[in-house]
Parts: structure tokens; C-alpha cells; sequence
């Protein structure tokens, strides 16, 4: 996706140079965990460094907040495009963007930082056995012998308020992107303006579901093991359906597509 957005000119817009940075930040917190799983499957030793543990830990909550409100950002986009499109350029001209998309990067950054700081924090006594795939903060609470309570309240302050603005961000602007449809009157631009939406829906219901599943309960032994199956979801199938999802019904992409393979077969 991200190279298909790159090299064809026909996707230099607002709408495609945020899904190139979504399918970035999904390609980075797939890869911080996808690596050392597979060395743990191919391996007898399973084991991480307290270092790498961390480093893990820091990476993947950075990312995933960053993809929270890269799929805000994504939102708001639509909502510009849909429901003010004569100054849609000017809304969203390149600083616009980049400046968007810096400030999900240094926010994402800056709350993995501050977790992993009170995450350091605490301290463990052993058996040291992380009962999950990943660092991941309910799995590592459970195993710490000193009092948990600043990191876990921070856990579900972090996780609750920053899936709750931006779920709130991207709610708000589907309001105005809906109620704009309606005030159309072509049948025909309803039935765009509705599929340029539809894929980005879909992205955000499947990874906001699987999160609230995952981070808005208490960290205990049954939530660790029930967290694992929906970890898999967010983690692996989410940023693999993103791809299929955003080019399956995108006219655009199917055309990159094509455009490319007609391309390769030229060149052999």
C-alpha cells in the first residue's frame, strides 16, 4: 500500500498520504512483536532480555496510540472532504498534513515513554514467565511484587481517555460527514460519498473493537488469557485486512494496482 501511494501520482492526496502513514504505524507495531514470536515458535529457549522486554513494551504502546488517532485524523479528513469540499484544498494543504501527522507521531511517542518510565518502576521478584506472546501491561502487572496501583491507574487512564477522544473525534466528524449525505441531493453523490467512507469504518470498527476488549479491564490471570485472543486480532488481522480492506473497494487502488502489474509484465 505504502508503495503503490508513493509511486503513483494519481494518490497524491490527503486522504491517501494518511493511509500511507496508517499502514506505516501498523507495519511498525506488527513488527515489534511479530519478530521475537517467531524466534520463540522456532526456538526452545523462549526467553527476552528485561532490555528488549521493555523496548517492546515502549514501541507497541507508542504505535498503537499513534494509530488511534492517525484513524482520527483519517476521520476529520473525510469530514473536510465530504462536508466542505470547495475549501478542501486549502483545509488540507501539505503543512496541514504534516503537521497532523507529526503531532500523532510525538503524542503516540510520548505516552509509550511515560508508561514504560512507570513501568520501570515497579519491581519484580520472579518467576519472571510473561504469560502472553508480548510485553504487554497486563501480563506484566500481574508478575510485579510491589504495589501497582500508579501504573495501573495510569494504564486505564492512558488506554480509556485516548480511546475515548479518539473514538469521540472520529463519531463527531461522521456526524457531520452523515448528515451532509443527506443534504445531497444526487443519488449518485450519496452513494460516493458513502464508499469513500465505508472502508475507513470498517478499519476503525475492527481495531477500536478489539482495544476496548483488550484494555478496559482489570489486569488478572483470566483477563491475561482472554487478552491473548483479542491481541491477535489488533495485532495480526488488523493491519493484514487494511490493505485488502482500503483496496478491495477503492477504484484508485484497484487502478495502481493494475497499473503495476501491467507494468511488471512489460518489463518481463
Amino acid at each position: 500500500m505504502i508503495f503503490l501511494i508513493r509511486t503513483d501520482s494519481k494518490l497524491h492526496t490527503p486522504m491517501y498520504f494518511f493511509l500511507s502513514h496508517l499502514s506505516f504505524v501498523d507495519l511498525c507495531y506488527a513488527t515489534t512483536v511479530t519478530p521475537q514470536m517467531l524466534v520463540h515458535f522456532l526456538s526452545k529457549r523462549k526467553a527476552i532480555s528485561f532490555i528488549g522486554c521493555m523496548m517492546q513494551f515502549n514501541f507497541f504502546i507508542a504505535f498503537v496510540i499513534t494509530d488511534y488517532y492517525m484513524l482520527a485524523v483519517m476521520a476529520y479528513d473525510r469530514c473536510v472532504a465530504i462536508c466542505k469540499p470547495l475549501v478542501y484544498g486549502s483545509s488540507m494543504s501539505s503543512r496541514v498534513c504534516l503537521s497532523l501527522v507529526a503531532v500523532t507521531y510525538v503524542y503516540g511517542l510520548a505516552n509509550g515513554l511515560a508508561q514504560t518510565v512507570l513501568m520501570l518502576r515497579l519491581s519484580f521478584c520472579g518467576p519472571n514467565e510473561i504469560n502472553h506472546f508480548y510485553c504487554a501491561d497486563p501480563p506484566l502487572m500481574v508478575l510485579a511484587c510491589s504495589d501497582t496501583y500508579v501504573k495501573k491507574t495510569a494504564m486505564f487512564v492512558v488506554a480509556g481517555s485516548n480511546l475515548s477522544c479518539s473514538l469521540a473525534i472520529i463519531l463527531i466528524s461522521y456526524l457531520f460527514i452523515f448528515a451532509a449525505i443527506l443534504r445531497m441531493r444526487s443519488a449518485e453523490g450519496r452513494r460516493k460519498a458513502f464508499s469513500t467512507c465505508g472502508s475507513h469504518l470498517t478499519a476503525v470498527t475492527i481495531f477500536f473493537g478489539s482495544l476496548f476488549c483488550m484494555h478496559l479491564r482489570p489486569p488478572s490471570e483470566t483477563s491475561v488469557e482472554q487478552g491473548k485472543i483479542v491481541a491477535v486480532f489488533y495485532i495480526f488481522v488488523s493491519p493484514m485486512l487494511n490493505p485488502l480492506i482500503y483496496s478491495l473497494r477503492n477504484k484508485d487502488v484497484k487502478a495502481a494496482i493494475r497499473k503495476v502489474i501491467r507494468k511488471e509484465l512489460v518489463a518481463k
